[in-house]
This record gives structure tokens, sequence and C-alpha cells, in this order.
């Protein structure tokens, strides 16, 4: 296992990160075999882990707590604060109110007296950037926690915050957590850069592409729609979706590379990610015990070698060029619909506007962040018959490409009948 120091905390850790969102209710409900992963993880050379609080309702961080007890010590251990946590108000988002009351169920619930890194999951545009550094720097003054970091921040948010910790004095964002993967690199073109010239620690999530990158599904095969992450968002894995059938040749492709250098899909995935130099770590989440061997098969392998690693290859790029960025991802009617941003139009435009698409045939929406946390969003949304939400993220922006939209964006789907299969 190789280690690297994450960012300027002068904490060293494992290349390759344990990630816990499969541990509990959403992947491995069964405890004691989530536990048994975490220590062969760990056994294995792992010395980091990452959870959050709203990864199954707080289960995951419990199941982490109870695995890493004897253990704590040699842990870098990371979890984040933002979205919803139960029924009521002024129970999410990265307000100083917020911060201070689930940093303490965190804790509670990791069965720890610190977090070694603890990170604000998505930006909050309800809240001013100074107020969520001010709480974080007051938690690492109090010992509560070791740094602080930032999840899927586009870069100009992560430039803001810094110039803003530098101006009002308070401690600053260590580290930087974005969806990186062969298939989704957008991050390569700011992110990746910003952080390394701020000096930030980054650990990607994402290096499979949400499945698409283990291999399991192949063109010209039947694809299962019907179970894991397939089941729940069908729109990323339908071949018969332009977009993805692009993937699906890459697939191909990228298996034949693998299978040349004497190595699988997922391993050469990962080697990717850690091979770029602003990556400090890659978090990979599995939910069996045969999941997490074959990410750590190959973790000697990378994609741009100096001669030292075991083995070397440098033309996967090649293969990869043309994926950097989906120039469109039309669902089964050929439209994704974008209802436009809150400086743009009025509530009550917005309502006529999903109003409409409920009286259409099938489409996905797109809902841009600062529309959906705008004041009466949601009782508005929740007040139209037919659509349900499938997935509650945030920061769709104009120059995203598609995939980075898929992975920051609310999305409702509608049908004009009845609720779509999410």
């Amino acid at each position: 296992m190789r280690y690297r120091t994450l960012g300027g905390t002068g904490i060293e850790v494992s290349v390759h990160c344990l990630g816990a969102m499969m541990f509990g209710a959403v992947g491995n409900p069964d405890h004691e075999d989530s536990a048994r992963i975490i220590h062969a993880a760990l056994d294995q050379g792992i010395n980091f882990v990452d959870t959050a609080d709203m990864y199954s309702a707080g289960e995951s961080e419990e199941i982490v707590g109870k695995a890493l007890k004897g253990r704590r010590d040699d842990v870098v251990l990371a979890t984040k604060v933002h979205f919803q946590m139960g029924e009521g108000r002024n129970r999410s988002g990265n307000s100083r109110r917020w911060i201070t009351t689930e940093v303490e169920e965190s804790l509670r619930r990791l069965d720890t007296d610190w977090i070694d890194l603890y990170q604000v999951h998505r930006p909050d545009y309800g809240t001013d950037i100074e107020e969520t550094l001010s709480v974080l720097t007051d938690l690492v003054s109090q010992g509560k926690i070791r740094a602080f970091g930032c999840s899927t921040f586009p870069a100009e948010e992560i430039v803001e915050a810094y110039h803003v910790a530098e101006r009002r004095g308070l401690g600053k964002f260590r580290t930087e957590q974005p969806p990186y993967s062969l298939m989704a690199r957008g991050i390569e073109r700011s992110v990746l850069p910003t952080c390394r010239r701020l000096g930030m620690g980054v650990l990607t999530w994402s290096p499979l592409a949400s499945g698409f990158l283990s291999g399991k599904n192949r063109k010209d095969q039947p694809v299962d729609l019907s179970s894991g992450r397939a089941a729940r968002t069908p729109h990323r894995f339908d071949p018969s979706i332009p977009g993805n059938a692009a993937k699906y040749d890459a697939v191909e492709q990228l298996i034949e590379v693998a299978e040349g250098i004497g190595c699988s899909l997922p391993e050469l995935s990962l080697a990717f990610v850690v091979s770029h130099p602003a990556v400090t770590s890659v978090i990979s989440g599995p939910r069996t015990m045969d999941q997490l061997d074959g990410l750590l098969k190959g973790a000697d392998l990378t994609v741009y070698g100096d001669g030292s690693q075991t083995r070397c290859f440098t033309h996967v790029n090649d293969v990869v060029g043309a994926l950097i960025a989906v120039a469109e991802h039309p669902n089964a009617n050929g439209e994704v619909f974008n209802i436009g941003s809150a400086q743009e139009v009025s509530m009550l435009e917005l309502a006529t506007r999903i109003k409409h698409l409920t009286a259409s045939e099938s489409r996905v929406v797109l809902v841009p962040y600062d529309i959906a946390y705008k004041k009466g969003f949601e009782d508005m949304m929740r007040r139209v018959p037919d659509l349900t939400k499938i997935n509650r993220t945030i920061g769709y922006k104009p120059s995203m490409n598609l995939d980075e939209i898929l992975l920051s964006t609310i999305h409702y789907h509608t049908t004009g009948s009845s609720v779509a299969a999410a």
C-alpha cells in the first residue's frame, strides 16, 4: 500500500480510502459482515476511512464506529455533514447552527472523541461561506475535529472559500472530495489544478463511474435494470440511450487494454485515478468482501509509471479521450428539460413550467440547486401530482457536462399519468 500526505495537514493516508456508503440499509445491512470488510481493509494497509452522516441515515457511521473499537488510533477517520437528517427544518446545510448540532451526533454514532477530517458534503448557497468556515475553525480549536474539507465544490467556490479564510483569519478547506473516473473527467479542467495550486488534498469518489467500469455490464448483453444501481437510476445504464451506448463501446475497448496488461477493468480504473498528480486518495465503497479484494488486487498498478512500479502503461488516454465530455444524455423521449435558474424566473413561473411537464410525456427534469432551495419550492413540488423526487444532490451550473449534471443535480422524473420507476 502506498501513502501520501493529505494536503497541508501533515497526516499520511493510504492512496486507497475505504468508503463506507454501502454499509447499512442502502447496501450491506449486516453489521458484522460490514465490520469484517473494514477489518480486512485495515489489515491490507488502508488507514483512511470515509463515511457521512446521511449514509443510511447514520447507520454507516454507527457500523464504522463499532468496527474501529481498539483500532481507532491507527485510522484517519473522515465523515461529512450537509444533507437532511430526520424531519423538520434547520436539519441540513452548512450553517453554524446545524454543524454545531450534527458534529455531536456524528461523534456519538462513531463512538469517538474526534474526527480527523470533517467535510461539508455539498455547497450551501443559503449560508455565507464565512459562517461555515468560522464554525469549522471553532471545532478544530475545540479538538472535536483535526481538519476540515469540502466535497463536490466547483473550482470558483473553492477559491472563494480560500480567500475568505485568508481575509478573516479562519481555517482553510484542506481537502476536496470530487467525483472522478475514466468516464467523468470534468474536474481535470479546473478543480484539480485549483486544488494543486492551493495545496489541498483530493480524495475522489465514484472511480467505477457508478458501476459502468465494474465490467459487469457489457455491450450487446442484456442489462439488468431491476436491481442495484441500475434499478435506482436506470437512465444511466439503458443501452438504448446514445450517451450510454458510447460508454458501453468504451468499456469494451478498456477491457481489451486491461487484459493486455494483465489486470481487470476495475483495477485499471482505480489506477487511472490515483495516478493523477493532484489526487491524494481514491475512495472505493465495497459492499462485499469479494468487491474489496477485487478493488485492492491491483493496488500496485499505475497508469503513468516512472519505472519503479511493478506494472506501468501509458496508452489509456487514447481510449477514453473522447469521453471527457458527453454531449447529451436524452431520456426515453430524447429530451432533457432544464427549468431555468432562480434568477430568471419567479416561483409562479416555475410552478407553471413544472405543471406543464406533468401534463406531457415522460421527461427527466434538471432542477438547479439555487431553485431547489429557494423558499417555497419544496412545498410547491409536493403539491404537483405524479411527481417523485429520486435523487437529491446539488450544484448544477450551465458549464457542466452531462455526467457532472447527473452527479450533481436534483432530479425529478415525471409522467403524465403515473409515477415513473426511479
